[in-house]
């Protein structure tokens, strides 16, 4: 695993330790691994960061990439596994295709252009293509799993939508809930996309997928629902039309987190996903209200703060923004 200590790669490990599978972990070592794996330390970015990875002969059944900057540090460690590794699997993202991509878009659908394995970085998506190019050029169709992950929940995440949901229903009164409530999701829980990962590997499988849960396997209104339910907090959901929250200036997606209006090209690149093919080769999905849940589980035990990375912008909306769309008073002003 390269990484294997935050969010996903840190989900695929442990899943992995749960199969008795052997797992080493190469990571900078800013953030304990979980217990049971060899650890190996090296900063990919650095000169020479693979000093530890080329010092030993071992060989691995698979190598698993969750890396979204720069596609050359997918490259460099790429080529040097690509003797001693059987599969490579590179945790993608459905961003890498063409915007905006038509609803129900599936595998063969139209990428990004301007991708380089060679390139230092340049946005989200060509970075992540350039990453599919990276592994294709090392290791060839048949031993690269492409995972074009979705929105991804669950513990121990570092982007901190969910996280931020439930902290802010937790801490009760009126909550801006954006409409409708029958809105569509389509995300995966970070132990679903583990799972299934490790299942490609056993099964030896190669090429793309589109690894999110199915469109409308919860709902906005299912989603936080569940958080109210879980948290047990005094909160009241008020449900705002979507036109009424773009007009006051909300950000979708970031300010209110994993909610885009409907009828937007946001909505089909984000909620519409085909993803057959997955399903086909054995994804399964768990309830949201086990995701949310557990997410609140872990939460709880770290204090109710969760970690955050350093190269994404922040989420949540201002409460004296919710005030006043809600046509409230912010609290201590008069």
């Amino acid at each position: 695993m390269l990484g294997g200590t935050e969010f996903v790669g840190r989900a695929v490990v442990e899943a992995a330790l749960g199969r008795g599978w052997e797992v080493t972990v190469f990571h900078r070592g800013r953030h304990q691994p979980p217990a049971g794996v060899r650890s190996l330390l090296g900063d990919r970015t650095a000169p020479d960061g693979l000093a530890a990875l080329a010092g030993t002969s071992d060989e691995w059944d698979a190598v698993v990439d969750t890396w979204s900057g720069a596609p050359r540090v997918v490259r460099d460690a790429a080529r040097l596994l690509a003797g001693r590794v059987s599969r490579h699997v590179y945790v993608s993202s459905c961003s890498v295709y063409a915007w905006p991509p038509e609803a129900g878009y599936d595998e063969d659908t139209k990428l990004v252009d301007g991708a380089s394995a060679d390139a230092d970085g340049t946005d989200y998506a060509r970075d992540k293509r350039g990453g599919e190019l990276a592994v294709l050029d090392a290791f060839g169709t048949e031993r690269s799993v492409l995972v074009r992950s979705g929105l991804i929940l669950g513990p121990y995440e570092n982007i901190g939508r969910l996280p931020w949901w439930l902290n802010r229903i937790a801490a009760g009164g009126p909550v801006l809930a954006p409409g409708p409530r029958d809105l569509p999701l389509q995300y995966i829980d970070v132990r679903d996309l583990a799972e299934w990962t490790l299942g490609a590997v056993e099964e030896e499988r190669d090429g793309a997928y589109n690894l999110v849960g199915p469109s409308g396997h919860s709902t906005m209104g299912a989603l936080l629902d569940a958080c109210v339910r879980t948290t047990g907090g005094p909160a009241e959901l008020r449900w705002t039309e979507p036109e009424a929250v773009l007009s006051a200036g909300i950000e979708p997606w970031t300010q209110l987190p994993v909610w885009v209006p409907p009828g937007t090209d946001f909505e089909a690149a984000l909620f519409s996903a085909n993803v057959s093919r997955a399903v086909s080769a054995g994804l399964r999905c768990r309830p949201v209200e086990e995701t949310v849940a557990d997410t609140w589980s872990w939460l709880r035990s770290r204090g109710g703060v969760a970690p955050v990375r350093a190269d994404r912008p922040p989420v949540g909306l201002d409460p004296a923004m919710e005030a006043k769309v809600l046509g409230m008073r912010t609290p201590g002003n008069s």
